[in-house]
C-alpha cells in the first residue's frame, strides 16, 4: 500500500498536470482568438479599401467628358467609280474599324486625275486599286467609293477601313499645306462619324510594310504630329455627342 506521503505526492503531480493542460488549452484558445480577430480586421480593411476604390473609380468615370466629334465634313465632290472588278467591286463594308492614309505615288497629279485612273482600271485591267476619297493639291476632295462599300486600297484591311488617298507635289511624298489641312479635317470628321480615335488612324505601311504614305513612313515624327493635329482639330471644332443630338432636333 502507498504511504500517505506518496499519495499526496501523486496527487500534487496530477494537479500540476491538470494545470499544465488547462494552461495549454487557454493559450491555444487565445492564439485562435487572436488569429480570428486579425483575420476579421484584415477583411474589414480590405473591404473598405475596395469600396473606396470602387467609389473613386465610379466618381472619376462619371466625371469624364465624352469625346468630342466633328459634325461638319469638308466640302467634297462625289464622283463615284463605275462598279467593276478592278476598282469598285460593290461589296458591302459591314463595319468601319479604322482609317487608312495613302499617297498617290504620282507627283503633281490632281485628285480628279487619280479618280479617273482608278475608274480606267475597268478597261486597262492593270491592277486592282482605289480609295474612298482622294485629297488633291488644292485641298479639294473627290469621293470615289461610298463609305459603305469596300475599296481596293489596304489589302487585309479593305474589309473594315475607309481609305484616303492624298496627292503630293514631288517625289518626296510630302503633302503641301492645303492637302494636309483638308486631310486633317476629313480624318477628324470620319473619326466622329464612326466613333473612332486617332489610335484607329493608320498608314498603308502599318498593314503591309509598303512605304505608303512615303513621307510619313520616312518621318515618323511627322506622322505622330499629323495625328496630334487631328486631335487638336477635334478639340477645337468638335462638339459633345449630346450637343450634336440637341442641334439636330
Amino acid at each position: 500500500m502507498l504511504s500517505e506521503e506518496e499519495r499526496q505526492r501523486r496527487r500534487r503531480a496530477q494537479l500540476r498536470e491538470q494545470r499544465r493542460r488547462a494552461a495549454k488549452k487557454r493559450r491555444r484558445r487565445a492564439l485562435l482568438a487572436r488569429t480570428l480577430f486579425i483575420t476579421i480586421i484584415v477583411l474589414i480593411i480590405t473591404g473598405a479599401v475596395c469600396l473606396i476604390k470602387h467609389f473613386k473609380n465610379a466618381k472619376e468615370t462619371s466625371a469624364q467628358v465624352e469625346p468630342k466629334i466633328v459634325e461638319n465634313p469638308p466640302d467634297y465632290e462625289v464622283d463615284l467609280l463605275d462598279i467593276n472588278d478592278y476598282s469598285r467591286p460593290g461589296m458591302t463594308l459591314e463595319k468601319v474599324n479604322g482609317i487608312v492614309i495613302h499617297y498617290t505615288a504620282n507627283p503633281g497629279t490632281t485628285a480628279k486625275q487619280n479618280r479617273n485612273y482608278f475608274n480606267g482600271l475597268k478597261d486597262s485591267k492593270k491592277t486592282k486599286a482605289s480609295a474612298h476619297f482622294v485629297v488633291g493639291l488644292e485641298g479639294e476632295i473627290v469621293q470615289c467609293i461610298p463609305c459603305n462599300e469596300i475599296a481596293y486600297a489596304s489589302n487585309d484591311r479593305n474589309s473594315d477601313t475607309i481609305s484616303i488617298e492624298c496627292c503630293h507635289p514631288d517625289a518626296t511624298g510630302k503633302f503641301n499645306q492645303e492637302t494636309k489641312d483638308t486631310l486633317v479635317h476629313l480624318t477628324a470628321w470620319l473619326i466622329g462619324r464612326y466613333g473612332l480615335t486617332t489610335d484607329d488612324v493608320i498608314r498603308h505601311y502599318d498593314v503591309t510594310g509598303k512605304k505608303c504614305p512615303l513621307y510619313y513612313v520616312e518621318h515618323e515624327d511627322e506622322w505622330n504630329k499629323f495625328k496630334e493635329d487631328v486631335d487638336a482639330y477635334i478639340e477645337k471644332n468638335g462638339v459633345l455627342p449630346s450637343e450634336s443630338e440637341k442641334n439636330s432636333q
